[in-house]
């Protein structure tokens, strides 16, 4: 029996650090997954004892077998169950009654395959439970703990993972073979790996908890295929990513399963959107593949985090180096300006033939002494954030010569991250990898930009206040409140009975976000939704509704000439579409035609307005959207960008979840594509951005006290340089009743 202490009951220390483990369907036959899984116990020579359970054999594997768990004379910590599926309840009671605090069922055919077997699953889950133990699976590959101290592979994977600091969970068994062959190839290693299958009890929160004060585990890696409980993800991964980084990839990016919705924020908003500012939101790195999660993991591990976002790039080849201020650029990373004294340094070295503008480029004859010198001098840039190096082997260096001098220069960089690119010869990289175990290692530009883009998105975060305040505004929520009862008669009663509890503005994050009876949801008319942005102080152009041309005249001598004559109804969502917007109405003869006019196309397009919005004309700016859309599973989601009739064919906007703070806010807002044309250029004034964030705080708090609110567009807004000047000019808002709360 090992020496190591016996592991905490209740924990998942059982599951990872036990000191004994029973094998139940070990068996001889080598097509098996009980011959696979006990194999791979002994060969990666598990630091305990372990117990083969089978009912026929006497030894497997020279190790002396048992019937059952039951004949087992010492106590048991983990018992991986590869039984058939029908004895594994029986197999599970019996595993409880001896003791065993730690499960892993690797037996499929329960909640994945019907009904039936998800009543089975809970029964176990039930079971497992009540006892204070806790178990991984049922359908699930295994777990590993690559502590040389443990040695612990309970997986039927063929490829064993080597030890290293990432913390891996899988949601998929099938994909988790592909990972550890993946991750053994580039030379990462794990802390633990947990292949989580149906996740009956043992959750990826779990083992977000599990490794958040886990010293050895620096990265924490996941592949999801869905969220279990979003809202308890979004508390654990907002306080873990404070420690260290949380890299997810999430499958399912396709807009196939996204719901249909009308409004432009709906249109948009699918799931994958969805699922990113979620994470953004709770401070994870996203990775669109499995390749890519290990590139940046890579520079998650080796790399301290930039201070800035500028890169130097220093190569010996100007084709990869292109690639390279391509992929900075495109990635939101500064191509760094360097000082006179680094070009100095430099042309006091280097051939006259070589490139001093970043990117450096040494041409092809540099060597490692080259690589040592000009790496030293650009990371004592002051402008000079974090360091990009390639080598092209040419036939006169040797890669591994140049890779020993930057990992030298790199032992001293100042607190800056390097990352490498080493194009060379395919039987090159395992001895690259073997060396360069302190540094992040690429084969192409691209990687090694995305890893550090990756770094400095993680950086950010980190650097932002934890606790920053979420702003509130004076607004008359009373106003609002009987505006979406008058249109929601219940609405002050969820559908399914209860009540719904408005707490707190930052309290009510941390609850449930309720769910809506969508079939019962209804669009504002145009006066109240214009009356509920005035009741929360987002400014609008002046307007008025009007029934009738008659009306219109009296109304627009009221607002003043110019105008905009607009077609208001349920059945004009997209007005323009219809005929049902007319522009810079100058006098009563000019807004008298246009309405008639409009009646016309309207009436030929089969559609019947309710009335007309007339709105004094707003000259200038830049159009932008602010939009809500609320998600069943994640809540409510803002979004921001540029707006006009285009919004859907540029698609420049970004998403986000309340509550937000003013900083978030004008992340928000600057994490546009085209974020210069609000900053101002060829000579234009700079939109006012802190108005932009003033609306954008106004509707999240609009949401969080009022989640009836489930779709709003504002679209376009007009942004200018002049605060008082930026309006509100259409505006779109439904509502629906939320359920009620389990």
């Amino acid at each position: 029996m090992s020496a190591r202490k016996a592991p905490e009951p209740g924990t998942l220390e059982p599951i990872f650090s036990p000191r004994s483990v029973a094998v139940i369907g070990a068996s001889r036959n080598p097509k098996t997954l009980g011959y696979a899984l006990l194999h791979n116990l002994v060969l990666e020579e598990f630091d305990g004892t372990i117990y083969p359970v089978n009912l026929k054999e006497t030894s497997i594997h020279s190790l002396r077998c048992y019937p059952t768990v039951s004949d087992i004379p010492d106590p048991v910590d983990l018992a991986v169950v590869l039984v058939p599926k029908k004895v594994v309840l029986p197999v599970v009671d019996e595993c409880l009654a001896k003791g065993v605090k730690g499960l892993v069922v690797i037996t499929a055919g329960f909640r994945e395959v019907g009904p039936e077997g998800a009543v089975e699953e809970q029964e176990i889950q039930r079971r497992v439970r009540a006892a204070g133990a806790r178990m991984i699976g049922p359908n699930c590959m295994g777990v590993i703990n690559a502590d040389p101290a443990v040695r612990l592979n309970a997986t039927f994977a063929p490829a064993p993972a080597l030890p290293g600091c990432v913390g891996f969970v899988s949601q998929s068994g099938a994909l988790g073979v592909a990972i550890l062959n993946v991750a053994a190839g580039r030379g990462i290693g794990f802390t633990e790996f947990a292949s989580m299958g149906n996740k009956a009890d043992v959750s990826g929160n779990d083992l977000l908890e599990f490794w958040e004060d886990d010293e050895t585990t620096r990265v924490i890696a996941m592949y999801l295929e869905s969220f279990g409980n979003p809202r308890k993800f979004t508390q654990i991964a907002k306080r873990v990513s404070r420690k260290k980084p949380i890299l997810v990839v999430k499958s399912g990016r396709t807009e196939a399963g996204a719901r249909a919705a009308s409004s432009h924020t709906g249109a948009m908003a699918g799931a994958d959107v969805t699922v990113s500012a979620f994470l953004e939101r709770c401070g994870v790195i996203r990775a669109n593949t499995i390749e890519e999660m290990f590139d940046i993991a890579q520079a998650l591990d080796r790399c301290p985090l930039p201070k800035g976002n500028r890169v130097g790039i220093v190569t010996n080849a100007g084709g990869p180096a292109i690639m390279a201020t391509d992929a900075c650029v495109n990635s939101g990373l500064e191509m760094a300006e360097f000082t006179e004294e680094t070009v100095t340094q430099l042309r006091s070295f280097l051939p006259a033939a070589a490139s001093f503008a970043n990117p450096i480029d040494m041409i092809a004859s540099a060597g490692a002494e080259e690589y040592r010198k000009s790496l030293a001098v650009v990371l004592r840039d002051p402008n000079v954030d974090m360091v990009l190096t390639i080598q092209v082997t040419p036939p006169i260096s040797d890669t591994i010569d140049v890779l020993e001098a930057i990992l030298d220069v790199a032992k001293d960089a100042g607190g800056k991250p390097i990352v490498v690119v080493m194009m060379s010869t395919e039987d090159s990289y395992p001895k690259i990898r073997e060396r360069a175990t302190s540094i992040a290692v690429y084969q192409f530009p691209e990687s090694a930009v995305l890893a550090l883009s990756k770094l400095w998105e993680y950086a950010r975060w980190r650097n932002r206040p934890a606790d920053e305040e979420i702003p509130t505004f004076e607004v008359d929520d009373e106003r609002v409140s009987k505006i979406i009862a008058s249109a929601l008669p219940d609405s002050a009663k969820p559908v399914g009975g209860g009540s719904l509890a408005v707490s707190s503005h930052s309290s009510r994050h941390l609850v449930a976000q309720p769910a809506h009876a969508t079939e019962q949801a209804v669009y504002l008319s145009t006066e109240d939704a214009y009356s509920i942005l005035e009741a929360y102080g987002i400014p609008t152009a002046s307007w008025r509704v009007v029934k009738s041309p008659e009306e219109a005249i009296v109304a627009a001598n009221k607002i003043g000439y110019p105008l905009v004559l607009k077609g208001v109804g349920k059945q004009l969502i997209h007005k323009s579409d219809v005929g049902g917007v007319a522009v810079d109405l100058r006098n009563a003869d000019e807004l008298t035609q246009a309405i008639a006019q409009m009646q016309g196309k309207m009436d030929a397009a089969g559609v019947e307005p309710d009335g007309y919005l007339l709105q004094k004309l707003v000259r200038g700016g830049h159009e932008v959207i602010f939009g809500l859309s609320s998600d069943p599973r994640f809540g409510p989601m803002l979004m921001f960008g540029l707006g006009g009739k285009y919004v859907e064919v540029f698609r420049d906007v970004r998403f986000t979840i309340p509550p937000l703070s003013r900083t978030e806010a004008l992340e928000v807002i600057r994490g546009i594509r085209g974020r210069k044309l609000l900053e101002g250029v060829r000579g234009e004034k700079p939109v006012e951005l802190e108005r932009l964030a003033d609306v954008l705080l106004r509707i999240a708090q609009l949401v969080e006290r009022h989640p009836e609110v489930i779709e709003l567009d504002i679209n376009p807004f007009l942004a200018s340089p002049d605060p008082d000047t930026s309006k509100a000019v259409d505006i779109r808002i439904r509502v629906a009743p939320p359920m009620a709360l389990d």
